[in-house]
């Protein structure tokens, strides 16, 4: 294990070991555990039974709630369920319930907003075949639209057809000025993380054999050639295989999958228009927005017609060649990082800094890492490809959104609540359309399925959209979670600030003897005993060493 070494600046040092980082938790992501009502109990209980579909008020151990669990269970209902004796508050709900529905016992059973009854209810309209008439009651056409069928609407949408909601997803890939389309599943299925992980994965590869021949292994490097052609083809498949299998899964659980482009007319109305230019209407109780973004286009002569983007580039059916990555963003670093390793001539076109709104000593020391293994930077050229990596942008259009009543950012983002919701009640965003959120895939799914149990399930947790931690695909991985060194100083002072250090050869690397390009380094707060406020490490493997948030984000001395 390597020791930090002791670095001798007021602001800056290195001490300590750095057995920080230590694996993935999930426990908190998945607890369905629900939090004790904070405040007003009878609210709460009218909210809940207003936003939910069909919701059952239980007691586990009572023989009559799980009489109707089995009905519900035998005629295939999803449908929520409160256990009273589970809660601190329980005694307090029952009490409400009996005000609403008359009746002092469970099971109570509500469908959107209506109380259908207790167990004797629910027996006999399973006997006289009228539950399902009963269930499926709607004054809309859908409890709950979702607009995107990427990873925060999908996890959003199973979550609450989970729970009884009546649900649909539209969604629609509008194709690239290349003419690059691809199916359901988003930004980080088809055109995002699955395909630039798994080429960074082939670049790995191409610089494992390098090192191979210090662990004894044999090859001529006059034989190596890399078939672009085939790893397209490949990752293609894998990714069409991802498209249909969330096709099955929202079938499976009546999850209705339209593919169309859909607008929002009003507060509950959306209007639809198919390939085919077929066009229609649907309203929905509940609408979540989770279109995603797409990649920005400078706006010069030629941008489109001659330029292609992220969009495009995993799709790509010819080799890229000679390539000019136009922006600094972590997608234009990561793309050519493995452009480089597959032997092209790659250089990146930067406007001023690496890796906007991270640690910029961080994103300097990926530069200059890039630029000793081959990547060249802000140096004319002539391309035989350019990728666009400037940036994205929600698509659709202001005027439209704004004449609904939704709240945009300057950068066309809607500005929501802590709890996602928008300007307009009955709407919600999740994902990178949502200002000033963390634009990562989990964070995306994380704030579905709580949405989705707040509006059905009658949770009340939050998506903590602080301290997530991101890893960056570059040739030498970067891992970060919490504060940058730059927004440290910028939110307590330079004299609040402490920050522990090393440079580290990670053991992947001594046997072919690389340059200690690893680095770490803590970010602690002085004046609340050190507390850690911000993680980063560069290196191999870097997004896999720690869970910040539940190891050592937080933590004091």
């Amino acid at each position: 294990m390597h020791c930090f070494q002791r670095f001798y600046s007021v602001s800056r040092i290195s001490r300590l070991c750095f057995p920080v980082f230590m694996g993935w938790s999930t426990k908190r992501q998945m607890s369905s555990k629900m939090a004790p009502i904070p405040d007003d109990t009878s609210s709460w209980v009218k909210k809940t039974i207003n936003s939910s579909a069909v919701l059952l008020f239980s007691k586990s151990r009572c023989p009559y709630c799980r009489a109707v669990k089995q009905i519900f269970n035998d005629d295939k209902v999803n449908h929520a369920v409160i256990e009273l004796d589970k809660r601190p508050d329980g005694a307090k709900i029952q009490q409400v319930l009996s005000q609403i529905s008359g009746i002092s016992t469970v099971p109570q059973v509500f469908v959107r907003g209506e109380f259908v009854g207790d167990s004797s209810t629910i027996s006999k309209l399973k006997k006289e075949d009228k539950l399902t008439e009963v269930i499926k009651k709607n004054t809309y056409d859908y409890d709950l639209v979702v607009i995107g069928g990427g990873s925060g609407g999908l996890a959003a949408s199973k979550e609450a057809a989970r729970f009884g909601a009546k649900t649909a997803v539209f969604d629609f890939v509008v194709p690239t000025p290349q003419d690059t389309t691809w199916g359901l599943g988003g930004t980080c299925v088809n055109v995002g993380c699955i395909p630039k992980k798994l080429m960074h994965q082939a670049a790995l590869l191409r610089e494992g054999m390098s090192d191979s021949v210090h662990f004894g292994w044999k090859w001529d490097p006059e034989k190596i050639e890399h078939d672009w052609a085939q790893i397209v083809e490949n990752i293609g498949n894998h990714i069409h295989s991802l498209n249909w299998g969330y096709r099955t899964q929202l079938r499976s659980i009546n999850v209705e999958y339209v593919n169309a482009f859909a607008e929002v007319v009003d507060p509950h109305t959306i209007k639809y228009t198919k390939k085919n230019k077929e066009t229609g209407t649907v309203t929905a109780k509940v609408i979540i927005l989770a279109t995603g973004e797409r990649p920005r286009y400078p706006g010069i002569p030629g941008d489109k017609e001659y330029a292609i983007t992220s969009d495009d580039l995993f799709w790509l059916p010819y080799p890229p060649g000679k390539t000019l990555v136009v922006g600094a963003s972590y997608v234009a670093l990561e793309c050519a990082g493995f452009l480089t390793r597959f032997g092209f001539d790659t250089t990146v076109m930067v406007r001023s800094i690496f890796l906007r709104g991270f640690d910029q000593q961080m994103a300097d020391m990926i530069g200059e890492y890039m630029k000793e293994h081959g990547t060249k930077f802000v140096r004319s050229c002539v391309p035989t490809a350019i990728v666009m990596a400037i940036g994205r942008d929600p698509t659709w259009d202001r005027k439209a959104m704004e004449s609904v009543g939704l709240k945009l950012d300057k950068a066309k983002r809607v500005i929501c609540a802590d709890n996602e919701q928008s300007s307009v009640d009955s709407i919600y965003a999740i994902g990178d359309i949502v200002s000033g959120k963390p634009q990562l895939t989990p964070v995306a799914i994380h704030a579905g399925r709580y949405l989705a149990r707040r509006l059905y399930a009658g949770d009340i947790e939050l998506t903590d959209y602080v301290n997530v931690p991101t890893t960056i695909f570059t040739p030498i991985e970067y891992g970060a979670c919490g504060l940058s060194e730059e927004d440290a100083i910028t939110k307590y002072g330079k004299e609040n600030i402490e920050v522990y250090h090393s440079h580290f050869i990670p053991l992947e690397w001594t046997v072919p003897h690389r340059p200690e390009d690893g680095y770490a380094k803590i970010i602690c707060l002085k004046s609340d005993s050190e507390r850690v406020i911000g993680l980063h490490v560069l290196g191999p493997n870097a997004g896999v060493y720690y869970n910040a948030r539940d190891k050592r984000l937080g933590r004091q001395r």
